[in-house]
């Protein structure tokens, strides 16, 4: 829809943000069995309406290819069969979680008597802010939905038409259990401004934002939003192979975290390997990368190794590639890996391969990252992974969320206190 269509951008984002505060008190007392019975049937009207997505998902592909996209690009916005069954399956894990809102997480009673506790609510209106995934339409909505919250979408022009119609199977799914249609709303404009609209907050409308994109568009919200904001600025995620290691696991951890998706926020973007285990470790897991199509920059000891190898510089060690290449260095022990991760890393997602749990514990306890793993791949940096159903986002800060962004961590809290006629001295 153009601005033809949709008249001032500023009064069109600020009458969303009043619909969404509206429906946002409505949401937030609804029965758990109706967000249940809206995602149910959002579920169904994604599945029915497959062939509709699809068609909607080529016109964007068909611009995007225009635009000379990178594969990486093209990986995240496409759509098929399979991948919508997924989306349908997501929304109907969300309906299946525990509604988090009214949760008691915590309760104690006073020595003067009084009663108090601590009780999940609602954050209210949700901004998600996204580039070229039409599956996070489905996501953030259903998220938000289970948790009470109403959400406003602005998904990018790459995506525009996916996301529309993915949309449509939300409100279907709204309309059906009863629930306030504006509870989902999809931004219906690619006009930029409206990314300012919401970052001002829209009038106290909205509050928290959630971007989920490239670095520009994470910075640019970081830097603007007037209201708080979950989000992380990159996925810079290391393995660090550590002696000991079985050879065979730390291959198949290796390729899956770099290669499984490389266009992926947990895809490993750098290979740490310690200088015990590099004589018997180093060779195959770099042939292994190169062989399947990786290109490997690595230090000097590296380099040795295979003369396909390329020079890495210091711009490689905190770069964010999304694509088929990979860092490698040998580091000189256990803190070595620590220190580079610490340096250069986005506290996203880092993991550790080795046989040796007490080394593991270091670097569990020691990483600064939201995820940390051991003998694992860096690709479970995934909310449905976790367990969460979805997930809007990592968040690579310390407020408030950290790591998979799911609905736990679209709630917040208020104290309900009881007496029985106490008056303070």
């Amino acid at each position: 829809m153009n601005m033809r269509e949709t008249g001032d951008v500023k009064a069109l984002m600020r009458d969303i943000g009043v619909r969404a505060r509206s429906a946002a008190r409505v949401l937030g007392l609804a029965e758990s069995a109706r967000k249940t019975d809206a995602l149910e049937a959002a579920g169904k009207a994604i599945r029915a309406s497959k062939a509709k997505i699809l068609a909607a998902n080529a016109q964007d592909i068909e611009a995007a290819k225009e635009q000379n996209i990178t594969a990486a690009f093209l990986d995240r916005l496409t759509l098929t069969d399979a991948s919508i069954d997924a989306i349908a399956a997501g929304v109907e894990m969300v309906a299946l979680l525990p509604d988090p809102v009214g949760e008691v997480i915590a309760d104690w009673q006073q020595p003067n008597g009084l009663m108090f506790q601590r009780v999940r609510t609602p954050l209210g209106v949700v901004a998600v802010i996204y580039e070229s995934r039409p599956n996070v339409t489905a996501d953030a909505g259903s998220l938000c939905l289970k948790a009470g919250n109403a959400v406003i979408l602005r998904g990018g022009s790459d995506s525009f038409h996916s996301s529309r119609a993915i949309h449509e199977c939300l409100v279907a799914g709204l309309k059906e259990a009863g629930l306030p249609e504006d509870a989902i709303q999809l931004v219906p404009t690619t006009d930029r401004a409206a990314v300012g609209e919401l970052l001002s907050g829209l009038n106290g409308n909205i509050d928290v934002v959630v971007p989920r994109g490239g670095k520009s568009l994470v910075a640019r919200v970081q830097t603007e939003a007037r209201v708080p904001v979950f989000a992380h600025l990159e996925g810079v995620c290391h393995v660090y192979v550590h002696a000991p290691a079985d050879l065979e696991m730390a291959k198949s951890i290796v390729f899956n975290a770099k290669m499984r998706r490389t266009g992926v926020c947990g895809a490993a973007e750098t290979l740490l390997v310690d200088k015990k285990t590099a004589p018997t470790h180093l060779k195959p897991l770099v042939e292994m990368l190169l062989e399947a199509g990786c290109e490997v920059r690595g230090d000097d000891a590296t380099r040795v190794i295979d003369s396909r190898v390329k020079a890495a510089t210091e711009e490689d060690w905190p770069a964010e590639y999304l694509d088929k290449i990979i860092a490698v260095k040998v580091v000189d022990g256990l803190q070595a890996a620590i220190d580079h991760i610490a340096k250069y890393g986005s506290q996203h997602t880092d993991a550790i391969v080795t046989d040796d749990p007490s080394e593991a514990e270091i670097f569990l306890r020691e990483v600064d990252s939201a995820i940390v793993l051991h003998n694992a791949s860096t690709q479970f940096a995934d909310g449905g992974e976790f367990g969460f159903g979805a997930e809007i986002g990592i968040a690579t800060g310390r407020m408030h969320a950290r790591g998979p962004v799911g609905v736990e961590q679209l709630t917040s809290f208020k104290y309900r206190v009881h007496g029985n006629g106490q008056i303070r001295p």
